[in-house]
């Protein structure tokens, strides 16, 4: 027997990608029930400061403890949760949703560019405040 194929892992390599495939982390669903609207990808998640231990609920998925504990040192993006977790967004946005329900978490979303101020009322505002 060669040495590849030696140990419990041997029917699995780092080249395989993942054991689980992405629909199941999700159940097969393609929208949580709490998400509206879907999830920007730079809309951030914030750990909620009541939020208790996620590995103490046991309705949460490995995937799901893994987003709080990247938000919990620093609000994170869709975007950048599921690069760091190295999964599809739409899952991430699934997952996010579940979180929310669970109220582990909260998310920030980005403001409409029909909301933001004009160019040119901020310049006539900053005009204003240096002829003061």
């Amino acid at each position: 027997m060669s040495p590849e194929c030696e140990g419990p892992g041997h029917w699995f390599d780092a080249d395989a990608g993942p054991v689980v495939r992405p629909y199941a982390m999700t159940r097969g669903r393609t929208t949580s029930a709490v998400q509206h609207h879907r999830l920007d990808l730079i809309a951030v998640v914030v750990v909620e400061p009541h939020a208790d231990d996620p590995e103490a609920d046991h309705s949460l998925s490995p995937e799901h403890v893994d987003i709080v504990d990247l938000c919990r040192d620093a609000p994170q993006s869709v975007a950048e949760l599921a690069a760091e977790l190295d999964l599809p967004v739409g899952v991430v946005r699934v997952l996010v949703g579940d979180l929310v329900a669970a109220e582990f978490v909260h998310v920030n979303r980005p403001v409409p560019p029909a909301e933001l101020p004009d160019e040119t009322i901020l310049r006539d505002v900053i005009s204003g405040l240096r002829a003061l």
